[in-house]
């Protein structure tokens, strides 16, 4: 391909912000999701747990229990650690320095990926370890949006760890 012919334009990095603010979106409403767990009478969320007795819900706090403490812990150490990855890439997009800061970017957020794995899969065998409920249950899409969060930062991290210095140098 000659050079009057035009090039192929690549913007793998742009689309790495994007996901990485996706991830980060999907973080906030998980952490603030009233719905972790729930059953016909019963609901947990990462701040409280409820129960409902005729027509009317009692709610109480969920930070008396380790595990639970541990997790929210985990989850606002992840969210954190990729808000701090989404400014320096997006520092560094606008500033056009952005060929420094692609491993430091993917190595942060590869470590969210990891808490936000840690936290997902330490809540439901906590929870069922320590049998709350008797009856029925489902995790919820509170639960579920925070799976989708960790594969969006999993998915920008990949992203920043392309080679693709020589198809976007015509991008930038």
């Amino acid at each position: 391909m000659s050079s009057d012919e035009g090039s192929a334009i690549r913007p793998f990095k742009l689309i790495a912000l994007f996901c990485i603010s996706i991830a980060l979106s999907l973080d906030v409403v998980a952490l603030l999701s009233p719905a972790w767990v729930t059953s016909d009478r019963y609901s947990l969320s990462l701040w409280e747990a409820c129960k409902q007795s005729t027509d009317v819900w009692h709610c109480l706090s969920t930070l008396k229990t380790d595990w639970q403490v541990a997790t929210l812990v985990l989850i606002l150490a992840a969210s954190t650690i990729t808000l701090l990855a989404f400014l320096i890439s997006l520092i560094s997009f606008c500033l056009g320095t952005y060929r420094r800061y692609y491993r430091v970017v993917a190595v942060f957020l590869f470590g969210a990926v990891v808490l936000q794995v840690c936290a997902l899969i330490l809540y439901p065998i906590k929870f069922i370890d320590s049998s709350m409920l008797k009856s029925y249950h489902e995790f919820n899409w509170g639960y579920g949006l925070g799976w989708g969060s960790a594969i969006f930062m999993l998915g920008g991290a990949i992203l920043y760890c392309l080679r693709t210095d020589i198809y976007e140098d015509a991008y930038y």
